[in-house]
């Protein structure tokens, strides 16, 4: 995918889900990994783009929360926003010596639903530091359908995140403008526009349950290639939902549909 069709594919998740709104200012959380890096990029351009079009304006912030993992060098990537007039601000914490005070009780490793939840305190916190109303994560097409599954494997439940929402005990909003990117369209245009991307060094990186989905998915995906999108469509596809609701009148619940669904 071009950088062109990210854009496209940006200016549809905010069409289809009201992304961003004129007088935002939206924070983007800037891991260092390549998802992070083209969605700060993209947004700058889409800034752009919406004013000359449309009219709306907005501005866009990128804030690397400093984690405290060794040997990650974030130079290229301030030389790169500093050439684009892209507004990055480094962010330091202590989330790192937080996270090896309270390791996994069975394997002594760091918590990763622990450092998801400090992180997002962190990034909110940030955020309003440098007067934004929104947070931008970089959640791909891949990413909800991964949920989709680990939540249905793990959690009995069928959901995944939202393209939007909003906290009010933060008065934060939350966006994702990348719903409608896969991840292979992530690294391809990664390497096409040659952007800078700074390997994770957290010793948890690759040995996840979400990797372990990945690669279900993975396989899935070799046998069925067009689940992919399938998978996708399945998210928002509100008109043929049906779940099993205890307590229901079968004959009232029932008595439109088609004998053909039961084939």
């Amino acid at each position: 995918m071009s950088l062109k069709k990210i854009i496209g594919a940006i200016y549809k998740a905010d069409t289809d889900y009201n992304l961003i709104q004129n007088g935002d200012r939206i924070c983007v959380g800037v891991s260092g990994g390549k998802d992070s890096i083209l969605l700060l990029y993209a947004l700058s351009i889409y800034q752009k783009a919406a004013k000359r079009i449309s009219g709306k304006e907005f501005s866009v912030i990128g804030i690397h929360l400093e984690m405290g993992f060794s040997d990650m060098d974030f130079t290229e990537v301030r030389k790169f926003m500093k050439e684009h007039d892209i507004e990055y601000i480094d962010y330091p914490t202590k989330l790192y010596d937080i996270l090896q005070l309270h390791p996994n009780q069975k394997n002594g490793n760091i918590q990763c639903s622990l450092c998801s939840t400090l992180k997002k305190g962190a990034i909110v916190k940030a955020a309003q530091e440098y007067n934004c109303n929104k947070t931008a994560f970089a959640h791909h097409a891949d990413d909800a359908i991964e949920t989709l599954f680990m939540n249905m494997i793990y959690g009995g439940r069928i959901s995944t995140f939202t393209p939007a929402m909003y906290l009010k005990n933060s008065g934060m909003g939350f966006i994702r403008p990348f719903v409608y990117v896969y991840e292979d369209e992530i690294k391809n245009t990664i390497r096409h526009e040659q952007l800078p991307v700074v390997k994770s060094t957290c010793p948890n990186d690759g040995f996840t349950k979400r990797q372990d989905t990945k690669e279900l998915l993975a396989n899935i995906y070799q046998t069925y290639p067009f689940a992919k999108k399938n998978f996708l469509t399945s998210l928002s596809n509100q008109e043929q939902i049906k779940l099993w609701v205890k307590g229901e009148d079968w004959e009232n619940t029932n008595k439109q549909l088609d004998i053909q669904s039961y084939i």
